[in-house]
């Protein structure tokens, strides 16, 4: 007697599942982060040099690099980038979606150092004095151009050193602001000659400042002062940076990258899916639900992770595929086997469903192990493939066993398939050879 229960259960769980994926796949799409390949941007490889002779690079340091970065990379308003140390003195930089990639470089590349001196090049005030976040863009009221205004921690400091400057020699009454000033190679005295000198601004002390700020002037644009006073809050690098290498993925390539791989990824899941429904029939039709629930639940859980999505992250995603299609004809050749064996459905499906377990766990632990190595040793975009293999494979499990056992035991148990053979793909000669 059929029990039309739990085929009504396997319509209901499929209309579901239907309804759930097209009511959110697309907002879930839209979510996931892409990597600079498949929107565009830049990668850039540095090898991180002391700052200061003496200074040691250890894990520390290269974290406090880090830091420095991403403050630096807020600044320029890139939401997802990733920043990775390899090895010793490394560090790779990742930014997608950057339209002004010169701009971008410059912004990290330099050690944002504040000083101001005296025209002789000593030292009068360095970084380590400004408050935390202590530069702001600004407007001069009488000359109505923009300027920077920056906040010291000792409100003492500035009326120190204008004194000093104020009752010495006029020849050396001025303060020059300077950003990464290089000792050796750079000097007031050279700089002032020239029309575009490296310093960012020289002010002539006309009285003593008894206030904890001081006043960065000069032929600046807002969004100059603006990009100045940010880069000063995020801090100087506490290292050197020396690009090694970099690679740049324009937009209209990233862009067509990205419809190429997606339709690739249709064609061969399509394919996989022709291929199921004309060998195992029933069971291939079960596979074919399983295989786009996996899917999306592959972006889900890629979504909810907050990673940035790579071309060898869909690649993992297609391969996972393949996983779980492994997974699922591993199952249905063990039942198909039972049932030549001339039991019945329901036997038939318990027994290959327990014996290809043991098989399943295998194939998909021997990969986990792959992909693992794969993260621990390897970097940038290969670390993106290892991730989306891991992700594939755990969920491909899933649904390639659990619930693909669920949907076709609901059917198996309901007796409707009962000596219905062939929508196995087991014809009934082949059970009489037997």
């Amino acid at each position: 007697m059929v029990k039309k229960g739990r085929i009504v259960a396997f319509f209901l769980v499929v209309a579901i599942l239907a309804v759930l994926i097209s009511q959110t796949v697309m907002g879930i799409t839209k979510e996931i982060k892409l990597g600079l390949d498949l929107q565009g941007g830049f990668e850039i490889l540095y090898e991180v040099n002391e700052a200061n002779q003496g200074d040691v690079i250890d894990d520390s340091a290269l974290q406090a690099t880090v830091s420095a970065l991403e403050q630096r990379i807020n600044v320029i308003g890139v939401s997802e980038p990733n920043i990775a140390i390899e090895g010793e003195d490394r560090i790779r930089v990742q930014l997608a979606g950057v339209d002004d990639q010169q701009t971008a470089r410059e912004l990290l590349s330099t050690e944002a150092e504040l000083t101001i001196r005296n025209v002789h090049d000593e030292v009068l005030v360095d970084g380590s004095d400004l408050k935390q976040n202590g530069a702001r863009s600004d407007m001069d009221t009488q000359s109505n151009k923009p300027i920077v205004n920056i906040t010291f921690k000792d409100s003492k400091l500035m009326e120190e050193i204008t004194r000093e400057l104020y009752e010495g020699p006029p020849e050396e009454n001025m303060l020059v602001f300077w950003l990464d000033f290089e000792e050796g190679v750079d000097s007031y005295a050279e700089e002032s000659l020239k029309a575009d000198p490296k310093f960012l601004s020289a002010a002539t002390v006309r009285s003593i400042i008894y206030s904890d700020t001081a006043t960065i002037s000069g032929n600046f644009t807002l969004e100059e002062t603006d990009q100045l006073a940010k880069i000063l809050n995020a801090g100087a690098l506490p290292v050197k940076l020396e690009e090694l290498s970099s690679n740049s993925v324009g937009a209209s390539l990233g862009e067509q990258a990205m419809k190429q791989t997606v339709y690739a990824g249709f064609i061969g899941i399509a394919l996989i899916f022709a291929y199921m429904l004309f060998y195992y029939r029933f069971m291939g039709l079960i596979a074919v639900i399983t295989l786009s629930t996996y899917v999306y639940l592959v972006l889900l859980v890629f979504d909810l992770m907050n990673a940035v999505l790579t071309l060898p992250g869909i690649a993992a995603l297609i391969l996972g595929v393949g996983m779980a299609v492994d997974a699922n004809i591993i199952t249905y050749e063990r039942i198909k086997d039972e049932i030549r064996s001339g039991k019945t459905i329901m036997s038939s499906f318990k027994a290959g469903s327990r014996r290809s377990l043991s098989t399943i766990l295998d194939a998909n632990i021997t990969t986990i192990l792959a992909a693992a190595v794969l993260f621990i040793y390897g970097t940038s975009s290969v670390q993106g493939f290892a991730v989306m293999l891991i992700v594939s494979i755990l969920v491909s499990f899933i649904t390639a066993v659990y619930g693909s056992r669920l949907l076709l035991g609901l059917w198996v148990k309901s007796r409707a398939l009962d000596k219905k053979t062939r929508l196995f793909g087991v014809k009934e000669s082949e059970i009489d050879e037997l």
